[in-house]
């Protein structure tokens, strides 16, 4: 570790920014060369007399700047820019739109980060279907869509329908997977400065999403059944937001489902102040759940998203969107505009999955192993506390004391485990702590493999962090 101190009695400003500054003139000054170790910041905190705060601030700034990288559990790094590739270079934005997963994630390392429909061989039907469109629509494959075919709708209708309720087949829009359907409709229905409701945990892809397009996020609260009505009133008659986004079946990352109760009362609330809902209902149809969808109950404002991604094959990009009436124009146009356009290859694809019948069994055979998968960790984990559904490719663990989020993150990746922590899911900044991650369990590919993983984090939950020395 480097024998380096900060002098902070130059320059003017805020400690962190005088700190921030102080690393970067030491890493050009040659002081801090390339490769060096930054002191822990608990023990520079201590060094100079600040809080642990101020130097965590300190070293976002700089990280910021493209200057340093922290590796899980072993420190943070001065980097070598001379040396790294452009692609590679840090930008400011993308690591605020980034989140807390890699973007490259290393090989090596077992991945309980991801819920992508398994492998379950699906590739040689999809391929086959590829080949007959080769053979069929020569001429479409090499162009660009100009006209959308009917089955594309006629199969957006039939994987949409569920619980009782038929969308019409004129306010489908087919898409690009579920999370482009949904920014389709944040940046058709709304306008920058625009506030967009999302729950405290949430898929954030979509929140970041909105926020690039300048949109404004604020969160409602939510507890074991999901949304709070009392909250989202609150929210709507004090900050008038334009869009709620909500995941009422097996949401992401808690596993609840939404009673009927609440479902009729987030829609009379959204139809009072005119907010237009976004029902994300991507593992909804693998729940085996009977509840009706809001859609159902408010047709007039929700704009419901589905795909194949969980349970058919994510590498197809395959999704829809039911529009309220009259909107379905917009909506296409405007995921023309956000996306670059719908590729013929891939929505013909998806549609002939889908009418033929194979989406639907693959997802019932998906469905059955990510049923097997979920018993085995729970027999695994048996003893913690987490949610889960047997049909979910995901639960959600309660760490136990003495355990954060970020440093259990932190230490089951260096002993070969990617998982979510729970920063991943919050769409803002929040004091809530939930003490808790995400394991999704899909990735895997034998169950040599799931097995082994989650033994490894069994181990680290009953360790309590006395083997691990977390260093940022």
């Amino acid at each position: 570790m480097t024998n380096w101190l900060p002098d902070l009695s130059r320059g003017s400003g805020p400690v962190y920014l005088r700190l921030a500054d102080s690393i970067e003139s030491a890493i050009a000054s040659g002081a801090l060369p390339a490769g060096s170790k930054l002191p822990p910041q608990r023990n520079l905190a201590y060094d100079i007399g600040v809080t642990i705060g101020t130097i965590g601030r300190a070293y976002a700034l700089v990280h910021e700047r493209g200057l340093i990288a922290g590796e899980v559990g072993r420190g943070t790094y001065v980097l070598n820019r001379a040396e790294m590739p452009p692609g590679e270079q840090t930008d400011a934005l993308a690591v605020s739109l980034g989140g807390t997963r890699f973007q490259d994630a290393p090989a090596d390392k077992i991945r309980f980060d991801t819920t992508a429909a398994p492998d379950l061989g699906q590739g040689k039907i999809i391929s086959a279907i590829l080949a007959e469109i080769g053979e069929q629509h020569l001429t479409e494959i090499s162009s660009y869509s100009r006209s959308f075919p009917r089955n594309w709708f006629d199969a957006g209708r039939r994987w949409l329908a569920r619980s009782g309720w038929t969308p019409e087949v004129e306010n489908i829009v087919p898409t690009l997977g579920a999370h482009a359907a949904a920014v389709a409709v944040i940046a058709a229905v709304s306008a920058p400065g625009d506030k967009i409701v999302f729950e405290n945990l949430t898929y954030t892809q979509v929140s970041r999403s909105a926020r690039l397009l300048g949109r404004r996020t604020v969160t409602v609260d939510s507890d074991e059944f999901g949304v709070i009505p009392d909250d989202f009133e609150r929210l709507c008659q004090q900050q008038h937001p334009k869009i709620a986004f909500l995941m009422p079946t097996v949401h992401n990352p808690t596993v609840t489902i939404m009673p009927y109760e609440r479902r009729a009362a987030i829609a009379a609330i959204a139809r009072k102040h005119s907010v237009w809902l976004i029902e994300d209902d991507l593992y909804g149809g693998m729940a085996d759940d009977e509840t009706p969808l809001i859609a159902a109950l408010a047709p007039d404002r929700t704009f419901l998203v589905n795909g194949l991604s969980k349970s058919v094959a994510a590498g197809v990009r395959g999704g829809w969107v039911a529009c309220p009436p009259h909107f379905a124009q917009r909506i296409k146009v405007t995921h023309r505009m956000v996306t670059g356009g719908l590729p013929f290859i891939l929505a013909e694809t998806c549609a002939r999955l889908v009418e033929s019948g194979r989406a639907h069994e693959i997802r019932k055979e998906v469905i059955g192993e990510l049923s097997r998968r979920a018993h085995l960790a729970r027999e695994h984990l048996q003893g913690f506390d987490f949610a889960w559904h047997p049909h979910a490719p995901f639960l959600w663990l309660k760490l136990p004391e003495p355990w954060m989020s970020g440093t259990f993150k932190n230490a089951a990746f260096r002993d070969g485990v990617l998982v979510d922590d729970e920063d991943e899911f919050k769409a803002a900044r929040s004091e809530k702590t939930y003490y808790r991650i995400r394991i999704g369990f899909s990735s895997p590919k034998t169950g040599q493999e799931l097995t082994a993983g989650l033994i490894i984090l069994r181990r680290l939950l009953e360790n309590g962090g006395s083997a691990y020395d977390g260093e940022i």
